[in-house]
């Protein structure tokens, strides 16, 4: 006799008809439910006719493949689906999984068997729960409760089986096996929207571990971060890694305090402490919704009360207001309605999304929620009741965020009910669309399409009156996302349409800001600041060329700030400070370097009237002495003047840069700088040496600049030549001190000193680097040259090339009268009579001597070249030492400043201020006043203009790069500095110039010397 077949009783999910994408997709359907049919009487029961129930499940499994492959694989769990009221069958599925860490014996599960036990439930909540959501048997709110209570009861059984199992191992003595979070101190945290109850069909769950260390189950205190660790990795295993019966939840950690350096499990009292001082307003904002949701409940609730002060400030905070919506607007999707079709707009991140509802609520949770703890819920749709009801926004505001709210929600589940996707963008392609509006019950695309812009309209319209006097709320930056570890994909890619070339690179930076892993951003104003600014930077420093490296120069600059609240302040309300900013980033790395380096130079930026204040001598003086002030110390004034000496160089560096000042008043200052520097250190050296060795009867020291520093044309990367001159009494034959020294070791002694205060490295740095080679006798004659010895050496000995490079030597420091002294000297030995032919003989050979030894690099060698500024400095050399011989004296430069400028020096023997001499030592000076009567107007003029062309190219090079300029190579910034320098449209024609000018040059300079052309690189 056969047994009478029961046939189980179908539940009805015939509520809400939906139609399938094809007839085909239909059939195809069915031959598979035909096959299922045969071993489950629940499938036969519903495909048995042509009945509405037949048609709702063939549709819905032809809509969602995942749902199809599902039932394939478990087709129990599709049987029990049709067959099981959808409470019921969740509550108990999820009773199961909760339970599954232990056996029904009571003995404990293995890992393997935990995992099994949670995949089955999630399979089977997944099946159910969309077949009733797509039949509208549930609505989305309870879909996201039933997708949430699986999450927790998985999470729990997940960590009770894993303290279980380390208790069985000698890891955790815990204080009740048989609830085996109860008293641990693990405190485990839901955030997001599995936090609010409210999580996404196919959603990752957020969460964030702590421990109590002194809850005592981990038998030695100083491992117990290591264990919990590894406990929280082993978790994520058991959750996400996919396994013949698929997986859990993929599990992200990245919500923690500063995930990118911190443990995956993190002691609570150092997490009180990170949020208490770095936290940031949107780990503010993520707080709201955490929940305890597996081990220690009780240790858990005690940390979210313990973070309420930092969640719910006591006072309104308005302030917050604009950090949140400077996220907002980080985060907004690269599409949106109005802009484009719904095809391939983001649901969740798009204009008028989820995330702006969530963002919405959170604003004012997060302004109010302090005075009102009844606007502190976790669920997006219950404080959105709750601000009505606090008269916090009016009731249609509410109702039309809750409404839009839900039905995003339905279109974001239906988006990942295809393929289990945690996706939140609509389908680029027809079909594919048409597949998410048939799953919403509409007839086509075109139909979705217009529900679906309505609602976003409506949300927009809620979110802009939340900041009425906000322009762009929804620009079209791109996706910026920099919370949490992991990257973006889409914030990848809207770097990469920035500019930049590195995009993860630049991403990891970003967090790093974000974070407060510098001084800089600890601060939380300083982080709201540069939240703010975060897009803009992006934008104009993507806008270089070479654009990471740019921001990577300014991102060293920022982790060596002392604080950032000021700076960044600064930079968002003057769009001329962050221009200047990004210009030395971009074109200028080695002024970038400094300010990485020494912060501090960037100090005198924030000066208002920087750019309207020229560097003068005295300009320069007055803030020498002020920051000398009150330094005795030998090695005190020694820093004091490394420091004050980069940032002046740094300064008058950025106004050259900016063309605040011209190459040429760039170079006045940088020598104007030296000698009052040189004359500061040689004054300390001076009392150091009085100190140890006593003086010399009738002592004199004076300090001869020579080269640039002598003709006032140092660039920023110059060194300084100079000679030290010393003069003493008759019979002087010792200093007077305790350890006395005879006069050539006591200023040998004295130059070696000053030499080791100019160039010295110290952690501030080197003042300059010197160079003694033009001193008599050069690297074979003494380091200090008493005044006889300079006088018969340059009167018997010196050769024509020396004489040369005294036309340019200038008394820059030291002894009023030796200085005089000097000077007298000096035009005493070169207006003696000499022989014109010798002189050109000897100064063609050293040009052909030059060429052979130094032969030039490129066209961009404008000191070698042929025609460059060597043809140029020797023909003026030349013309002062003819003009000097037949009687001409040397008379003041004309530089464009007043006398009173130029009247300052810093004497040796105190810091009072003395009358400087003047003298025609520039190479421009003596073109200007002897050229035109010794070679011509108009040769003049061009080797004047040729001048101008070579000084301006080598000051902007020497300012912003290390090395030679080789535009393949160069920052575009830089390139675009060197073609203004160079009133050139281009590369192409500003080598065609310098080309040019080369060739003129040495035209005139064969005219002036008989020199040979030589054939310009």
């Amino acid at each position: 006799m056969t047994a009478k077949t029961t046939h189980p009783r179908l539940i009805d999910l015939t509520g809400n008809p939906i139609a399938p994408p094809s007839a085909a997709a239909a059939k195809s359907v069915l031959a598979d439910l035909k096959d299922l049919a045969k071993d489950s009487p629940e499938i036969a029961e519903c495909i048995a006719q042509d009945t509405p129930a037949r048609k709702f499940l063939t549709a819905a499994l032809a809509l969602s493949p995942y749902l199809r492959d599902l039932a394939l694989s478990d087709p129990e769990a599709l049987g029990r689906s049709l067959t099981s009221p959808v409470g019921e069958l969740v509550t108990a599925e999820i009773a199961k999984a909760r339970a599954c860490w232990r056996r029904a014996d009571g003995a404990l599960a293995s890992e393997s068997e935990v995992m099994s036990g949670l995949r089955r439930a999630k399979r089977q909540v997944s099946m159910a729960v969309a077949l009733a959501d797509l039949a509208r048997v549930i609505s989305c709110y309870e879909t996201t409760g039933y997708l949430s209570d699986l999450a927790d009861g998985c999470l729990g059984a997940a960590f009770d089986h894993l303290l279980s199992t380390d208790h069985a191992a000698g890891k955790f003595i815990l204080h009740d096996a048989d609830n085996p979070g109860a008293g641990s101190g693990l405190v485990v945290l839901a955030m997001g929207k599995h936090g609010a109850g409210e999580l996404n069909y196919s959603s990752d769950i957020d969460i964030v571990v702590f421990f109590e260390a002194e809850a005592g189950i981990v038998p030695d205190p100083q491992e117990a971060t290591d264990i919990f660790a590894r406990l929280v990795r082993r978790l994520v295993r058991i959750m996400q890694e996919r396994t013949g019966e698929g997986y859990v939840f993929r599990t992200d950690l990245r919500l923690r305090p500063d995930p990118g350096s911190t443990p995956l499990a993190f002691p609570v009292e150092a997490a009180l402490n990170y949020y208490e001082s770095r936290g940031q307003n949107w780990e503010r904002a993520a707080f709201i919704k955490a929940r305890p949701v597996a081990g220690d409940l009780a240790a858990g609730e005690r940390f979210i009360r313990d973070l309420v002060p930092f969640v719910f400030r006591k006072y309104l905070d308005f302030a917050a207001i604009s950090d949140i919506h400077s996220i907002k607007r980080q985060i907004h999707a690269h599409r949106g309605f109005g802009d484009i079709s719904v095809k391939g707009h983001n649901v969740k991140l798009g204009r008028g999304g989820i995330r702006e509802i969530e963002f919405f609520v959170q604003t004012q949770q997060l302004i109010a929620g302090g005075r009102m703890p009844k606007l502190r819920l976790r669920r997006t749709d219950e404080m959105l009741v709750a601000l009505a009801r606090a008269r916090w926004i009016d009731p249609a505001t509410a109702r039309t965020m809750a409404e839009s709210y839900w039905y995003l929600r339905d279109v974001e589940h239906r988006i990942q009910m295809v393929r289990d996707e945690q996706s939140h963008t609509l389908p680029e392609t027809e079909a594919e669309l048409a597949r998410i509006a048939l799953m919403m019950g509409e007839r086509d695309t075109k139909s979705f399409s217009k529900t679906y812009t309505a609602e976003l309209a409506r949300v927009e319209e809620c979110y802009a009156a939340l900041f009425e006097n906000e322009s762009g709320l929804s620009g079209g930056e791109g996706n910026l996302v920099f919370t949490g570890e992991d990257e973006d994909p889409e914030t990848l890619k809207t770097l990469s349409e920035f500019g930049f070339e590195r995009p993860s690179d630049i991403a990891r930076i970003i967090r790093t800001w974000h974070y407060g892993r510098y001084r800089a951003t600890q601060s939380v104003e300083a982080r709201e600041r540069l939240t703010e600014l975060t897009p803009e930077l992006l934008r104009v420093f993507g806008a270089t060329r070479r654009a990471d490296e740019a921001l990577i120069r300014f991102d060293t600059f920022i982790s060596g700030l002392p604080a950032g609240i000021q700076l960044f302040s600064l930079i968002g309300n003057n769009r001329g400070l962050m221009s200047l900013m990004v210009t030395i980033m971009a074109a200028a790395p080695k002024l970038a370097d400094v300010i990485a380096r020494k912060p501090h130079v960037f100090d005198g930026m924030l000066d208002p009237g920087l750019m309207a204040e020229l560097p003068t001598r005295i300009y320069l003086a007055e803030r020498l002495t002020s920051f000398l002030d009150g330094a005795n110390d030998y090695e005190e004034v020694l820093d004091r003047l490394r420091i004050v000496a980069l940032e002046q160089k740094f300064l008058i560096g950025v106004r050259l840069l900016t063309g605040a000042i011209a190459p040429e008043r760039a170079a006045r200052a940088f020598s104007h700088l030296a000698d009052l520097i040189i004359g500061a250190a040689l004054g300390a050296v001076v009392e150091g040496m009085e100190e140890a060795h006593g003086r010399l009867p009738g002592g004199r020291v004076a300090v001869v600049g020579m080269g640039k520093l002598g003709s006032r044309e140092l660039t920023a990367g110059s060194d300084v030549d100079i000679i030290l001159l010393y003069d003493h009494g008759e019979g002087a034959d010792e200093s007077d001190g305790a350890k006395p020294l005879d006069p050539a070791r006591y200023y040998a002694r004295m130059t070696q000193r000053l030499i080791s205060a100019l160039s010295a490295p110290t952690a501030e740095g080197i003042l300059y680097e010197v160079d003694l080679r033009l001193r008599p006798s050069g690297n074979k004659g003494p380091v200090a040259t008493s005044v006889r010895a300079f006088r018969k050496y340059q009167s018997v000995d010196a050769w024509t090339w020396e004489h040369m490079a005294l036309t340019r030597a200038r008394p820059v420091a030291g002894d009023e009268s030796l200085c005089a002294d000097a000077r007298s000297l000096i035009d005493e030995v070169l207006a003696r009579p000499r022989d014109g032919a010798k002189l050109r003989a000897d100064l063609v050979e050293m040009r052909e001597l030059i060429e052979q030894e130094k032969p030039p690099r490129d066209i961009y060698d404008v000191k070698l070249i042929p025609g460059g500024l060597i043809d140029i400095e020797f023909i003026a050399q030349m013309l002062s030492l003819e003009a000097r011989a037949n009687g001409w004296l040397p008379g003041p430069d004309d530089d464009g400043e007043s006398a009173e400028d130029e009247a300052t020096m810093i004497s040796p023997a105190s810091s009072a201020m003395e009358p400087e001499y003047n003298e025609c030592t520039g190479t421009d000076a003596t073109l200007a006043r002897l050229g035109p009567e010794m070679l011509g107007i108009e040769e003049t003029e061009t080797l004047r203009r040729a001048l101008a062309l070579w000084s301006g190219h080598s000051q902007i090079v020497r300012l912003c790069a290390e090395g030679d300029f080789a535009p393949r190579e160069a920052p575009a910034g830089l390139v675009e500095l060197v073609l203004r320098a160079g009133e050139a449209p281009d590369l192409k024609s500003l080598e065609a110039d310098f080309r040019a000018t080369s060739k003129r040059v040495r035209a005139l300079f064969k005219k002036a010397t008989g020199l040979a052309p030589g054939k310009a690189p």
